[in-house]
């Protein structure tokens, strides 16, 4: 059953009783329906388009926040990481982020700083990355198809949720497989959807490329905010995203560059094993061939700010950062473990924030 308010404001803006803004305000739905910005039903009942961009949406000052829940996201780090932000003197106009994940850090900065000339985001996740490009591409069918999902699935008692989820997952996984273009806005609509509803929004593969984490158990899971959503679309809009290894990155690099990299983190432990984002691991070999690549980027004059975990964590020996990052500035900053399959392994750590100035 729809809120009185989602009817009301459906009827009044003649759309799709499904689109209704759920989580939104009431004053958003007012500024997301203002002249010239209105979403309106098109020719088919079951989708919408635009009309013009949702300007309002970033004009009313709404801040954008991560779309996704993603294992070493660093949004309990931004009050850290942001007192390296060197936009302040006017010569930094461009920000790279080549291992964007989540993007704590990127829509921080897209919500603080208006005047940058470019953004460069990528990652090796393809189905990340698409989603990210079907947010900027095409907001407006992918809301409804989640929406769709979240009313289908709140709608399960627990054993028919399970069922609905295993379905959801096997089917995002053949996709994930073939490899089918076509498919890509399902495809992301899938992920966004596995993202809320699984076991502690994981996003893990096993060898075969294929996603394996389990249902989680939440009450009310928001499958589709569509405030945010809408939001992030209008910021991503001149932000170019890639999908590939952080090495694509070379050619926007330049003095004028704020670059963070956040790379998978190195285990802190010998039985931790959760790298697994991508059927690739990210293994001691590839820390030292990015700390390469960093060096390279500093000597082209780039701001650089690098985050890992703190191999001191479990052993005071283990100098494996302090050694290949000798001539950068290393300070070790609390976090906390948020994401681990024993309970008791979570909780406050050191980690590490690597930079060049």
């Amino acid at each position: 059953m729809e809120s009185v308010l989602g009817i009301e404001v459906s009827d009044k803006h003649n759309v799709l009783p499904g689109y209704t803004m759920l989580h939104c305000p009431e004053n958003r739905m007012n500024d997301l329906f203002e002249k010239d910005t209105a979403l309106t039903l098109s020719d088919s009942p079951r989708k919408s388009i635009y009309k013009k961009r949702v300007k309002s949406s970033v004009n009313s000052g709404k801040k954008v926040k991560p779309f996704l829940k993603w294992a070493g996201g660093k949004g309990q780090l931004i009050a850290e990481i942001e007192q390296y932000y060197p936009f302040k003197n006017g010569n930094i106009k461009k920000y790279a982020e080549p291992f964007v994940g989540g993007g704590a850090i990127l829509f921080d900065i897209l919500n603080k700083y208006d005047f940058l000339e470019s953004v460069y985001i990528s990652d090796i996740n393809a189905e990340l990355i698409n989603v990210y490009r079907m947010i900027r591409d095409d907001i407006v069918d992918l809301i409804e198809l989640l929406s769709a999902m979240e009313k289908e699935f709140l709608a399960l008692d627990e054993q028919n949720r399970k069922a609905y989820y295993i379905t959801k997952r096997a089917h995002f996984n053949a996709i994930k497989i073939n490899g089918d273009e076509s498919v890509n806005l399902e495809k992301a609509a899938l992920m966004v959807f596995l993202n809320k509803t699984c076991f502690n929004g994981l996003f893990r593969v096993n060898k075969k490329g294929l996603f394996n984490v389990p249902m989680g158990a939440y009450k009310n899971p928001v499958i589709c905010d569509e405030c945010n959503l809408l939001t992030v679309s209008e910021k991503l809009k001149k932000v170019t995203i890639v999908r590939g290894d952080y090495k694509n990155s070379v050619d926007f690099i330049d003095a004028e560059t704020f670059v963070y990299f956040d790379p998978p983190y190195r285990p802190i432990a010998a039985t931790a094993s959760f790298t697994a984002y991508t059927e690739k691991l990210f293994d001691d070999s590839a820390q030292i061939e990015l700390a390469d690549f960093v060096e390279k980027m500093h000597q082209k004059g780039a701001k650089i700010v690098i985050s890992n975990s703190d191999p001191k964590n479990t052993s005071a020996n283990d100098d494996f950062f302090d050694k290949i990052y000798a001539s950068f500035k290393i300070k070790r900053v609390d976090a906390t473990r948020m994401i681990n399959c024993n309970s008791e392994a979570r909780g406050k750590i050191k980690e590490l924030l690597i930079s060049n100035f």
